[in-house]
C-alpha cells in the first residue's frame, strides 16, 4: 500500500469532498456518488461519529444527521440512550439507528467506579443493546472485576485515555502496561487528540496497541504542546498527522469504530462534522490499493 499525499484544501474542493465549499446536503450528494467499489470511501475502515459530538441535539436529528453525512457506523453515548433505560428502550434506540442504515459498533464513555452493580448494568446496557465494545474509564482497582464480567458477557471493553490531565489513564501506554494479565477483551480506545497531548504520538500508539485497540476517538486539535491549552478544530484544520493516523489504522487491518468526536460547535455540530468526515474521504481517496 502506498502512502498517500497530503491533500491541500483547494485539492479537497476539487474533489468535491470539502464540506467548507458545499452545503451538508451538496456534499451527501457527492458521497452517493463515489465510484468506489461498494461505495467504499473509507477502504474498509468504519469510519462513523460519536454521538457526544451531537450530546446537545435531540435523538431523531441526531441520527438523521449522522446519515446525511454519509457514515453508517456510531458509538452510542448516554445523551442519547441512557444507563438507566429499560431494554425495551435499549432495543428501540437500536432500532432507529439500525432503520436509518447506521450500526452502532460501541458506547460511552463510561466512567466505572467499585460499585458492581452499576458496572454490571454498563454490560446488561451493551448487552441488550446488541453492542459488541463499550469504551470506558474504570478505576483501575475494578479491573479483577472486569476481567470477570468480559468473560461472562463476551463484551469488549475499550479503556479511553483522557491526556495529562487524567489521573487514571492519561495515555493509551498507561492502560495497555496494567491490561496485560488480564482477559484480551480488555482492550483500549485511543483518543487520537488527547494522546498527542501528552506527547504521544497517536499513529504510533495505534501500531504498538494493535493487539488490543477496539476502539478509536478521531479528532483534530489546534496544539499538541504539552500542557498547552488546545481548542478542538474540524479534522485537518489542526496539527495532527491525519493522513499517518489513517495510514497505520488501515496497515493493522483496524476493524473496530473510528469515530470523529467533533467538540466544537456543539449546539449545531452538522457542518464542521460533514467537514470533517470530507476532510478523511479525500485523504483516504489518496491511498492506493496495495
Amino acid at each position: 500500500m502506498e502512502r498517500p499525499t497530503a491533500l491541500t484544501r483547494r485539492e479537497l474542493a476539487r474533489l468535491g469532498l470539502s464540506a467548507m465549499a458545499l452545503s451538508p446536503l451538496a456534499a451527501t450528494r457527492v458521497m452517493a456518488a463515489d465510484p468506489t467499489p461498494n461505495n467504499d470511501a473509507f477502504r474498509g475502515l468504519r469510519i462513523g461519529v460519536a454521538t457526544y459530538t451531537f450530546s446537545k441535539v435531540p435523538l431523531e436529528k441526531t441520527i438523521r444527521d449522522i446519515k446525511q453525512v454519509g457514515v453508517h457506523y456510531v458509538s452510542i453515548k448516554e445523551a442519547h440512550l441512557p444507563l438507566k433505560s429499560t431494554v425495551e428502550q435499549r432495543k428501540e434506540v437500536v432500532k432507529k439507528f439500525n432503520e436509518a442504515g447506521i450500526t452502532p459498533l460501541s458506547c460511552g464513555n463510561i466512567g466505572m467506579k467499585e460499585d458492581e452493580s452499576a458496572v454490571r448494568n454498563a454490560f446488561e446496557y451493551a448487552r441488550d443493546a446488541g453492542i459488541p465494545t463499550i469504551v470506558c474509564t474504570p478505576v483501575p482497582q475494578i479491573l479483577p472485576l472486569l476481567d470477570k464480567l468480559v468473560k461472562e458477557f463476551d463484551i469488549k471493553l475499550a479503556i479511553h485515555n483522557h491526556g495529562p490531565e487524567d489521573k487514571l489513564w492519561p495515555s493509551p501506554y498507561t492502560a495497555w502496561d496494567a491490561i496485560q494479565k488480564y482477559d484480551e477483551r480488555i482492550g483500549l480506545c485511543i483518543d487520537v487528540g488527547h494522546t498527542a497531548r501528552t506527547g504521544v504520538d497517536p499513529a504510533e500508539a495505534i501500531k504498538r496497541c494493535a493487539a488490543r485497540l477496539y476502539d478509536v476517538h478521531l479528532k483534530d486539535i489546534s496544539t499538541s504542546e504539552v500542557g498547552s491549552k488546545s481548542k478542538p478544530v474540524e479534522v485537518g484544520r489542526g496539527v495532527l498527522n491525519i493522513h499517518k493516523i489513517l495510514g497505520n489504522l488501515l496497515d493493522i487491518k483496524f476493524r473496530g469504530l473510528v469515530g470523529l468526536e467533533y467538540e466544537k460547535d456543539m449546539n449545531d455540530p452538522l457542518a464542521g462534522v460533514a467537514e470533517s468526515i470530507g476532510y478523511v474521504r479525500g485523504v483516504l481517496s489518496d491511498f492506493k490499493s496495495a
